[in-house]
């Protein structure tokens, strides 16, 4: 052997750069502040904080009243809506203890803005991703921008008749915002090295479905404020199915507008996600077992014995904020876990 292909065969092989790694990061950054802003949203909601603002100012609104002047002029703003005359015992000191949610859950939405934008045009100079991953990720940040919108259209429902938001908007305010959760951490996971595993198939999907079903059920519950009432558990009014479910005409109507219907079915959906992840749980088991990226399944099923738990106490206790935005958070990270197990296990293309 010749002493330079010894000395080739003694020099180490560098290793590959993961050049994807920070945008993955990126990713995973930018779906906790998505969480942290449903946090604050929720917040927002439950301390009844999100009519306070009465404009809507993509650019000036950052800046919060600075001057007495500024705040009587909101104030004044906030007192012509159908809430603000409601709420006429509420002094400027009050005032400015709802208008501080708001605007905090304003001015996150305009710092995921831009801490999506400016590291995206960064790695898109350093060729950190090709065109053909530029095209969905800049897709994530027009569903962003989307999500903003469907803010503003929500409190506009509570600006002229309304004493509060509109529980459909609101639905679909939250579920806008799952959506740009999941498909943050499917893009991420996807970023990973491959991994070896079967496909879970249709059957995880269809807990995804039911999770998200229940996310926007959950999101109607908060919008009629349903669950300040019939907190007891298991029975509600001292029956499992209780009177009263169909009082409204047409029936549809019942499904999102009466406040005993929209519990009961977020508390079916509750049982028939136990029953459906029980279920997967044993097939799984019986097709092989947890190993790999299968392991996520257990910790799913964890996951939806806890948010049950949390359920139920936030309902028995009457709907406390804290317990309340754990619930609401939980349910986020259950649909986060299920998604990262599907990106894990499905086969990448190409």
């Amino acid at each position: 052997m010749t002493l330079s292909a010894t000395a080739q065969t003694a020099t180490p092989v560098a290793p590959t750069t993961d050049r994807l790694k920070p945008v993955r990061i990126w990713l995973y950054v930018i779906a906790l502040f998505v969480l942290a802003m449903v946090v604050v949203g929720g917040a927002t909601r439950l301390t009844e904080s999100g009519l306070s603002i009465t404009s809507w100012k993509p650019v000036s609104g950052v800046i919060p009243p600075l001057s007495d002047a500024d705040w009587q002029a909101e104030f004044e703003a906030y007192r012509q809506i159908p809430q603000g005359v409601q709420n006429a015992w509420m002094g400027i000191e009050d005032f400015k203890s709802i208008f501080w949610w708001e605007w905090a859950h304003r001015f996150l939405g305009r710092v995921i803005g831009f801490v999506f934008a400016v590291p995206f045009v960064i790695f898109l100079v350093q060729r950190r991703f090709s065109w053909s991953l530029a095209g969905p990720l800049a897709g994530l940040f027009v569903l962003g921008g989307f999500q903003g919108f469907l803010g503003w259209w929500m409190v506009s429902s509570g600006l002229s008749e309304l004493t509060s938001v509109s529980q459909y908007r609101l639905a679909a305010h939250l579920f806008a915002a799952s959506l740009l959760f999941l498909a943050l951490i499917w893009v991420a996971r996807r970023l990973e090295p491959a991994k070896s595993a079967s496909s879970p198939g249709w059957p995880v999907w269809g807990l995804l479905i039911l999770i998200e079903v229940q996310i926007v059920a959950g999101a109607f519950v908060a919008g009629l404020d349903a669950g300040m009432s019939h907190n007891t558990w298991p029975l509600m009014d001292g029956s499992l199915i209780p009177r009263g479910l169909d009082v409204m005409q047409p029936f549809w109507k019942n499904l999102f507008e009466n406040t005993l219907t929209v519990q009961f079915i977020h508390r079916m959906i509750a049982y028939l996600v136990v029953i459906y992840a029980g279920w997967l749980l044993w097939r799984q088991h019986r097709a092989g077992g947890f190993a790999g990226v299968h392991g996520w399944l257990p910790r799913i099923a964890g996951l939806i014995g806890l948010q049950v738990v949390l359920g139920i106490a936030t309902l028995l206790a009457a709907v406390p904020i804290s317990l309340a935005l754990g619930h609401q958070a939980l349910a986020f990270m259950l649909a986060g876990a299920t998604i990262a197990y599907l990106a894990d296990a499905t086969p990448r293309r190409g």
